[in-house]
């Protein structure tokens, strides 16, 4: 947790030193901020900072909730899309859920402190409903990765094609680890922003000089 956080912490410094703040770069600094958030949520949510459990938990919940719709924002910015419905529709579903979790305590179960990664637990009948919110608007944003690469010059498919392999990155040995070992499955929170830090790496890496240009550059 706390590697990861010093890592997406370190990226974001190169961001924001290393390119002006376009429209691009504040979506991949936001995922960057929100990331290294739940890094530290999860380190502090056993007790840390004078600040509750139930406290530590709503903010690792509200970071990744932001996640998805910020994927949706960067397939449209990367193919040059003007911000459609679709933009508006994500992050409305996103202020929804992030409301629920910041207007009490009930939204939460309570929280595990494992070996090698904490649980969040969300109130069982809601699980279903944000696990629907979750992976619809990921799968969301790889279908309009590949939608939008079909007609975008070629610079802008690289840089697409990239952002599909920066979700696979953690959805697959995600999955992986799931299906070797169910148990895991209530951890999934805290086990795919473990790997996304291999996503945060393709967004500073491939995709931002992918998607600028010099004027862009400090």
């Amino acid at each position: 947790m706390v590697a990861s956080f010093l890592i997406e912490s370190a990226l974001l410094v190169y961001v924001l030193w290393r390119y002006k703040l376009t429209s691009l770069m504040r979506v991949i600094a936001a995922a960057l901020i929100l990331l290294a958030s739940f890094q530290l949520a999860e380190y502090y949510v056993c007790g840390g900072m004078g600040v509750s459990a139930a406290m530590w938990s709503r903010v690792g919940f509200v970071a990744i909730t932001f996640l998805p719709p910020l994927g949706i924002h960067l397939a449209h910015l990367l193919a040059k899309k003007p911000e459609r419905l679709l933009v508006y529709a994500a992050y409305a579903t996103c202020v929804a859920w992030i409301l629920v979790f910041c207007s009490g305590e009930w939204a939460l179960h309570g929280h595990v402190c494992a070996g090698n990664y904490v649980i969040f637990q969300l109130r069982p009948s809601l699980t279903p409903l944000y696990a629907l919110y979750y992976y619809g608007w990921l799968f969301g944003g790889v279908w309009l990765a590949l939608s939008f690469a079909r007609t975008a010059p070629k610079k802008a498919r690289a840089a697409l094609a990239a952002m599909i392999l920066g979700y696979f990155v953690f959805l697959v040995p995600t999955a992986t680890v799931n299906m070797l070992n169910p148990k895991t499955i209530s951890g999934i929170p805290s086990i795919m922003c473990g790997f996304a830090v291999f996503f945060a790496l393709i967004l500073v890496f491939r995709i931002a000089p992918l998607a600028t240009s010099r004027h862009d550059l400090r």
